[in-house]
């Protein structure tokens, strides 16, 4: 059982330093997740590490099975979860190779599948607070101490993909205040609170979308590149992380999301959904 999570974006397929246990490739009731899993040891801490894009980068943000990933964690045991994203900056003083560890989102996807819910159970979790403030502050705080150029908290504007933003769009996001745009983290942190994990989200910045004429033009190969210089960093940080995390959860919100969210009267549940979702709401069924 590892209680730590961590997803791998784009260029982070694998941790150098994780003491890899075994490989585990895991069915779930809503398909398989993109990559099989590695359960290992980072700093003598039990974690499992997942490819969100899978080894090789072969799956578009939309073609992810985010429902899939959340779920395959939560059957390991997983109660926290970090995340690493690609993001653009929407502020001049954001800059690329910047860390931005976001306490709000906005999501403009159209073509996800985010909720575990349906097929005769309805729940309404509470998501004004979309990321775990505990992970999230204990990863900017690690940040700090390693001397990162950091930024505790930010909106991202979650699109769909897989293209970069139009000019027009980016000059409207931007009168919107946001911080950061990327293509997959709110429909992770959603289901994540569904499952009822702590999630954070560790967003390394690599250009300025196109709203800032005088930069070069996002592309490819530029978030590539600057990627590439961030990974180190946030691969430091996970080490300098995961033995500071606390096993105790009782305070924290993300442990009881479900606790007044279903709505459906327990005895009109579909047997079948019961059996489907019991490591979700298993706890809660009684």
């Amino acid at each position: 059982m590892a209680k730590i999570g961590i997803i791998g974006g784009s260029g982070i397929y694998q941790l150098e330093n994780l003491k890899v246990i075994e490989e585990k490739k895991i069915s779930t009731p809503f398909g398989t997740p993109s990559d099989k899993i590695l359960i290992g040891k980072l700093k003598n801490i039990e974690i499992a590490f997942l490819a969100r894009h899978g080894k090789g980068h072969l799956l578009m943000p939309s073609e992810i099975n985010y429902r899939a990933n959340i779920y395959a964690m939560k059957l390991l045991g997983v109660e926290r979860l970090i995340s690493i994203s690609s993001v653009g900056s929407m502020k001049k003083e954001i800059q690329p190779e910047d860390i931005v560890f976001p306490d709000q989102f906005i999501d403009l996807t159209k073509r996800r599948e985010s909720t575990f819910f349906g097929d005769g159970l309805v729940a309404h979790i509470q998501f004004s607070n979309p990321t775990c403030p505990v992970l999230r502050q204990l990863l900017y705080n690690t940040a700090k101490e390693l001397d990162y150029e950091a930024h505790g908290r930010g909106t991202y504007l979650n699109i769909e993909g897989p293209q970069f933003s139009t000019y027009g769009e980016s000059l409207l996001y931007k009168t919107w205040g946001v911080d950061v745009i990327g293509m997959t983290n709110v429909t992770e942190a959603k289901l994540a609170r569904e499952a009822e994990i702590c999630y954070a989200t560790v967003a390394l910045v690599t250009d300025y979308d196109c709203w800032k004429s005088d930069e070069e033009e996002v592309s490819v190969e530029l978030v590539i590149q600057r990627f590439n210089a961030n990974i180190q960093k946030a691969k430091k940080l996970l080490e300098n992380v995961v033995e500071k995390i606390p096993d105790d959860r009782s305070n924290c919100m993300c442990s009881h999301a479900l606790e007044d969210a279903i709505i459906t009267n327990r005895d009109k549940i579909p047997r079948k959904t019961i059996e489907k979702l019991e490591p979700i709401i298993g706890k809660y069924i009684k």
